[in-house]
């Protein structure tokens, strides 16, 4: 059961607006907006994403689907959607980002660093996804209580601890089921789900994965993933791409080779003198650069691990 929220969306500025990265977002921003702001609830419907049975077809060539380093037009063409997942008192909120052109009918599922679902940074990355054709769920993993920017780092062990295992275990598995469901209900239970994470997500990335004994997943794109657990690599059956920086010690490479040794199939691609959280929070017009390879690299894997080897 999911209660939909429908948002007209303010985008913010960005001290990057004028970045390639950032390029289309914003010159698309004044034509059509899509972050949330004030709105209005509807009621609850057992479906919640009609819009899947309608766009979620694709019979692609390898010659239409042929990517480019630029960005794309229909980018604008995206619809956010807020939901209400799971049933009676146990809810959480997400974020539903859904291409209305050139739907390639598949999902992607966001797992959100420790600021969480509604954080900017993490909102526009979802957003570029989706304009790359796929419905983007961002659920929120923190359920109203993500890391503030302003609270003491030394309280940051205690928050993360309070995050409970059972209940984000529980809580992911809520939106892989939900948007199975929406596939299954548009026609398409066959279809498969990527899966990207960042930081905190990146390391819950490899945990959903290792217990996917459904086959739910086809691919999972990792970026620069905290407090991995490289013993679960072995359980892991699909292919992953882990991005990361070599100055980043929330993600040492060592633990991203052993893990990729692990997984046949899977890449790791490391930026020299990049630490964490460049690729969709960068500071300088150098990560910015970094971060558009890292974001066009994400995306022909995941076209090539759900669209091309899934046709």
């Amino acid at each position: 059961m999911a209660t939909l929220v429908f948002h007209n969306v303010v985008l913010k500025d960005s001290p990057l607006a004028n970045s390639k990265r950032h390029q289309l977002r914003f010159s698309s921003a004044a034509r059509r907006s899509l972050l949330p702001a004030a709105s209005r609830k509807y009621a609850q419907h057992q479906h919640a994403c009609l819009s899947f049975r309608i766009n979620a077809t694709s019979n692609l060539s390898d010659s239409q689907e042929e990517l480019k380093d630029d960005v794309d037009e229909a980018c604008e063409l995206v619809k956010g959607v807020e939901l209400c997942l799971g049933e009676n008192d146990d809810i959480f909120h997400a974020y539903l980002l859904e291409a209305v052109k050139n739907n390639k009918g598949r999902g992607i599922l966001l797992l959100s660093d420790i600021f969480g679902f509604q954080d900017t940074s993490t909102r526009d990355f979802a957003y570029r996804v989706a304009c790359s054709g796929y419905n983007v769920l961002v659920p929120d993993l923190f359920r109203g209580d993500p890391w503030d920017k302003g609270r003491p780092q030394a309280e940051l062990e205690e928050w993360i601890h309070k995050q409970s295992t059972d209940r984000l275990a529980k809580d992911v598995n809520t939106c892989i089921k939900w948007m199975i469901d929406e596939f299954t209900a548009a026609g398409q239970p066959s279809e498969k789900l990527g899966i990207v994470g960042f930081c905190f997500g990146g390391g819950w990335l490899l945990k959903t994965l290792a217990n996917d004994r459904q086959g739910n997943f086809a691919a999972g794109v990792c970026f620069y993933g905290t407090r991995l657990n490289s013993t679960l690599a072995a359980d892991v059956k699909v292919p992953v791409l882990f991005i990361a920086g070599d100055k980043d010690p929330l993600c040492p490479t060592s633990v991203l080779m052993d893990i990729r040794r692990s997984l046949p199939g899977s890449r790791t691609v490391i930026y020299p003198g990049r630490g964490h959280g460049f690729a969709h929070r960068p500071e300088s017009a150098e990560e910015d650069e970094d971060a558009e390879k890292a974001f066009i690299l994400m995306r022909n894997w995941l076209h090539d691990e759900l669209l091309r080897k899934n046709n």
